[in-house]
């Protein structure tokens, strides 16, 4: 029978709130690396405080440190979080390859060529270049979580692709930064110059281009990639 407060709380009621405060906690995480993209891009990694990133993610400081001991720790979760899901694409896309190479190779640039030209987190390295010289660990992290992985993924198949015969020999340490150097230079531009531009630029556009001239300076002697 109700009491005179009114009914008691259902269990079905009760079960739904918790579900609700269980979904709540397993997403904080991620709103707290959402908030602390937001506050790196407006403010740099120097300027930024942990009391902004709480105050946007709508939490407590305190909160935050439940789940990132200090920001550094944030930058890197960041990145594997951010970032690391689409190295996982660009190595779904290599694994069991067993066609010709070089539209894999196109295919891994425009994939991010489009990231690069449309995700927010494309403000990560630009951060890492202007912060590295005050803190080299950002540097460090991001070229463990990133680069070193990136350079690993290109490398490996442009090593394929020189076995099989279909790509010229050379230095692979030299060919796979040219495959990713133009990415980084697209990466700073739009984070940097592109607010100064009289037209939006066409980075799909310079996708297309890096491909053409990367397979062409690629491509044995005689051979159309």
């Amino acid at each position: 029978m109700p009491s005179a407060s009114g009914p008691a709380p259902s269990s079905e009621t009760d079960g739904g709130d918790s579900t609700r405060w269980r979904r709540r906690k397993h997403a904080r995480p991620q709103e707290i690396l959402e908030a602390a993209l937001s506050v790196f891009a407006d403010k740099g990694f120097a300027a930024a405080r942990m009391d902004e990133i709480a105050a946007r993610a709508g939490v407590s400081k305190g909160t935050i440190y439940l789940y990132f001991p200090s920001k550094e720790a944030v930058f890197r979760a960041l990145v594997r979080e951010m970032i690391g899901p689409q190295l996982l694409r660009l190595a779904d896309l290599a694994r069991g390859h067993e066609g010709p190479f070089s539209p894999l190779l196109a295919a891994m640039l425009r994939n991010l060529g489009h990231f690069i030209a449309t995700s927010d987190k494309v403000v990560l390295p630009k951060m890492v270049i202007a912060e590295a010289g005050n803190f080299p660990d950002l540097a460090r992290i991001y070229r463990e979580e990133v680069i070193e992985r990136g350079l690993a993924l290109f490398g490996g198949l442009l090593e394929a692709g020189m076995a099989r015969g279909e790509f010229r020999e050379m230095p692979v340490p030299h060919a796979v930064r040219l495959c990713i150097a133009p990415l980084v230079l697209a990466a700073i531009w739009r984070t940097t110059f592109a607010r100064f531009d009289a037209e939006p630029y066409d980075y799909e556009g310079f996708i297309e281009a890096h491909v053409a001239t990367l397979l062409n300076g690629l491509a044995r002697e005689g051979q159309v990639l």
